[in-house]
């Protein structure tokens, strides 16, 4: 592909994330986005237990019984003329770790609030990694169809809790049973509730009021909305397309996702005004260009049977820069090994179909025998490359995991191998012993975990709480094993690294006073 035709394909591609509390519409308002993209065909208004309807974002059959999302999942679509990358990410604070990798591979957030609620416990938390890596942030106030609070405070809440201008771009006509529409400040135009097709469309005059003679002014809560507007305009922030590129202002709109109302509009200026692929740093400090010629990517996930029959394993990667093509010789930064990438796929949750190129900003899944890990960097050129590395999380508590069946141990190493390689849980081993400890951040990871053993690898599991809640690491020339004792547990991690499992703080406290020359650090 000659420079200016790369440099064109990598202006079309919108890549983002979306992010929010567990319940708060984040999965619903994805299937409407997928709906405007062609991709589906009708959206699903639940993903309950029962109903057997179950969100396109929500591949995993636990996720399906379960109701919740648990894994990141890719979708890819064209919309006016733009390749969208959408990566859905688990709202339960769980799987957080996974999430924030995720956030590694976008350029672009979109944050859904629920509007009768306001910003949450997760949401804050994962605001926070947005905000650091200095991306756009955009806002879907969601559930307008349902009584909540003055959109007043939920903006002025952006700026005290998060810090964050809030700029509407739509403002609410009434909420709940009495949602009338939407007063769009962009469009100069109110959307109505409830209609089809350009009759919910009403056009302003162009002091923004709506011509005397339609009925909705003679309702009090048009009035409402017009004062409302007149306060935003003299007393609220400035639209800054500047400051949005920074991350210090976020567009806000007000909508239904699971009504469909609002979703379209927000769309439409999404498109219009999020960024198209950025640069990335390396290891060096140095900037990675995406239209730089010379194809590089990074592993952002790993999955395990996305296809159950066929005990697959896919790495996700986003190209950084240049042009991927399917058969391609890559070099390993880690291994500095050669190899070739024939088998590709592009997805959408768990269909697939096979890509031949993709460019900057694209996601591509990677079929993997092994030799991917969470992190790694593969690139052309005479140049090495290796990219920032990617959080990781220090887990909160620990397990000790046994096979139920002693002669099923082939599937239970199997099963062990691919799933810690996901990064879901992380593995540790004992001195000697080699007893096998996983440790998470939260319970949750570890009933995933025994239930994909389970259906995935038919072996059935024994998780036996060690009662150790503090993870440090040491360095291994102060390693010594007399350290051990049953209130601090020497482990090793899956790169050989030593650490201690702690029982408390008191234990931590206890062996820093003991061996004050040994220094135990933490994960993120």
């Amino acid at each position: 592909m000659k420079p200016q035709e790369l440099a064109q394909e990598v202006a079309k591609r919108r890549t983002f994330a979306i992010i929010s509390h567990p319940d708060a519409g984040k999965t619903t308002i994805t299937e409407q986005l997928l709906l405007f993209g062609g991709v589906i065909r009708e959206a699903g208004t639940v993903k309950g237990r029962k109903s057997g309807h179950f969100a396109k974002s929500d591949w995993m059959e636990i996720e399906k019984k379960r109701g919740i999302s648990v894994t990141s999942s890719v979708m890819q679509f064209n919309y006016q003329g733009k390749r969208i990358n959408i990566l859905d990410t688990p709202g339960h604070e769980d799987f957080s770790e996974d999430t924030y990798r995720t956030l590694m591979a976008v350029d672009a957030a979109v944050m859904v609030i629920d509007s009768a609620k306001g910003i949450e416990a997760q949401t804050k938390k994962l605001f926070k990694v947005v905000k650091q890596r200095g991306i756009p942030i955009f806002t879907f106030m969601n559930k307008l169809d349902r009584d909540g609070r003055e959109p007043l405070d939920l903006i002025a809440e952006l700026e005290d809790l998060l810090g964050i201008e809030g700029y509407a771009m739509n403002w609410p006509i009434g909420m709940g049973k009495g949602l009338k529409g939407l007063y769009d400040r962009v469009n100069n135009r109110i959307e109505l509730y409830r209609r089809e097709g350009d009759d919910r469309f009403l056009a302003l005059d162009d002091k923004g009021e709506l011509d005397a003679s339609e009925p909705l002014t003679q309702d009090s809560i048009y009035t409402q909305t017009m004062d409302d507007i007149e306060l935003l305009n003299d007393a609220g922030n400035q639209f800054s397309l500047k400051k949005i590129m920074s991350g210090d202002q976020t567009p806000v709109f007000f909508g239904s996702a699971l009504t469909n109302f609002g979703v379209e509009t927000f769309l439409n200026s999404f498109v219009k005004y999020a960024p198209e692929p950025g640069p990335k740093k390396t290891e060096q400090g140095d900037e990675v260009m995406p239209t730089n010629p010379e194809f590089s990517a990074f592993v952002f996930k790993i999955q395990a049977n996305m296809n159950p029959a066929h005990r697959d394993r896919i790495a996700f990667v986003r190209i950084v820069s240049g042009e991927f093509e399917r058969g391609m010789d890559v070099v390993l930064h880690r291994t500095g090994k050669t190899m070739r990438l024939n088998n590709s796929t592009e997805f959408m949750a768990d269909s697939r179909e096979t890509v031949s190129t993709a460019v900057a900003g694209d996601i591509v899944g990677l079929y993997d025998t092994g030799n991917f890990q969470i992190g790694d960097t593969i690139y052309q050129g005479k140049t090495p490359i290796q990219f920032e590395k990617l959080p990781q999380f220090t887990p909160e508590i620990f397990v000790r995991v046994t096979p139920k069946n002693v002669m099923k141990q082939k599937s239970f190493h199997k099963g062990m191998q691919q799933l810690v390689q996901e990064g879901a849980v992380q593995l540790y081993k004992t001195y000697h012993t080699n007893d096998y400890i996983l440790g998470a951040v939260g319970q949750l990871q570890f009933e995933v975990f025994q239930f994909r053993m389970l259906h995935e690898y038919h072996s059935e599991v024994v998780m036996t709480p060690i009662g150790s809640r503090i993870a440090r690491w040491i360095d291994p020339d102060q390693m010594d094993e007399k350290m051990s004792s049953s209130r601090n547990l020497l482990v090793q991690d899956i790169h050989g690294d030593p650490l201690f499992l702690f029982e408390n703080q008191y234990a931590e406290r206890w062996f820093a006073d003991k061996y004050p020359d040994v220094k135990l650090t933490a994960k993120l």
